[in-house]
């Protein structure tokens, strides 16, 4: 078993099966996705568009492609034919293009909220008002080709595990509190929370995805 491989297993093993585990593959060539294809793996994490683009043409076809980074409107027609699930919506505008685009490709996105949780000023997302509202509102009735499928967050980048632990308890029962907005285009059910440094955290506080990389393929 190849050490990408072993590296799986070790946090699969750690985060039980409640937990999909994405594998953060941005920055890595093409051959090391196709390791990691060959050891049985299939959910592959990207942030930028024209990288996710480059290895979908490259490798085999069913791969699910998680689009994990900040997302531009004018980058979304580009994904919109294969995307598995978008991670960081962050505006109403850009659920509009997710929508618009999705339609063009006769499919239903899956996407997730994006919301600001950390202390950090560097991080997207909408506060729980901003997200409230995109729920609440008529208008998301319309888009027919997008769905909500739950949240999304970044912890603060600190070692203090009892803010992390806060922030990611938070945005969990956030997750819950919004069930209540279920549609036929909602349904708030994943919270994509937890990275190489703080996944085990994360799966401890209700995540139902965590995204890695370096502990998955080392530093980079």
């Amino acid at each position: 078993m190849s050490k990408i491989a072993q590296n799986i297993r070790l946090i699969e093993e750690e985060v039980t099966d409640t937990v999909k585990l994405i594998a953060v593959t941005k920055t890595k060539p093409v051959a090391v996705l196709q390791e990691t294809y060959d050891s049985g793996f299939r959910r592959f994490g990207e942030n930028k568009v024209q990288e996710m683009v480059e290895k979908y043409n490259l490798l085999p076809k069913d791969i699910e492609w998680h689009l994990i980074g900040h997302l531009q409107t004018n980058k979304v027609k580009y994904i919109a034919p294969f995307v598995s699930l978008v991670h960081s919506v962050d505006s109403y505008k850009l659920l509009k293009e997710i929508n618009k685009e999705a339609k063009k490709n006769d499919r239903v996105i899956p996407c997730l909220l994006q919301i600001f949780i950390a202390t950090e000023e560097t991080k997207f997302g909408l506060s729980q008002e901003e997200a409230i509202e995109i729920l609440s509102s008529d208008s998301l009735k319309n888009l027919k080709n997008i769905k909500i499928t739950g949240l999304m967050g970044m912890a603060s980048n600190t070692e203090d595990k009892t803010q992390v632990r806060a922030e990611f308890h938070g945005l969990k029962k956030f997750s819950l509190d919004l069930q209540k907005y279920d549609a036929d285009n909602v349904s708030i059910k994943e919270v994509s929370m937890g990275m190489s440094g703080d996944y085990s955290l994360a799966a401890e506080e209700g995540s139902t995805m965590v995204r890695v990389g370096s502990a998955i393929f080392g530093s980079r």
